[in-house]
């Protein structure tokens, strides 16, 4: 079993070039799902923006991110990231989640999602916002 924390950027629209941006500093793989590769448009303005996202180099460099939809609160100073815990098995995610969730806020249960099979958002006793889900491969 292995485990990965990873920064997750939050923005709003502009996901897509700031990946591109750290893929050209950095190099490395770039992969993008958008809203409506996943199915899960809820406003047609924002179906090509970036719903998971991630550039990772060879040199070890990862980053995520997403643009955080319409319907949502964002504020680019005060939520411009979140803490993601990937792992491999449901039960390695469901044991970490567990631990985390004492004393949490629970934005979204774990529980299957159309793009993983879990996924979890929580913000935890310290004001940590952590985005919980076992990995998937995805194909850019």
């Amino acid at each position: 079993m292995s485990v990965k924390s990873v920064t997750h950027l939050n923005f709003r629209g502009d996901a897509r070039a700031a990946l591109e941006f750290y893929q050209s500093v950095f190099g490395g793989h770039l992969a993008v799902v958008t809203y409506k590769d996943a199915g899960n448009v809820q406003d047609p303005a924002e179906a090509d923006q970036v719903m998971w996202g991630q550039v990772v180099a060879d040199s070890g460099f990862h980053v995520m991110a997403y643009d955080v939809p319409s319907r949502l609160p964002w504020d680019r100073g005060e939520n411009s990231f979140f803490l993601s815990l990937r792992g491999e098995t449901t039960e390695e995610i469901t044991a970490y989640w567990e631990k985390l969730s004492d004393g949490a806020s629970i934005a979204q249960p774990l529980e299957p999602a159309q793009w993983a099979p879990l996924y979890g958002m929580l913000t935890d006793r310290f004001g940590v916002v952590w985005v919980v889900d076992v990995a998937r491969e995805y194909n850019s």
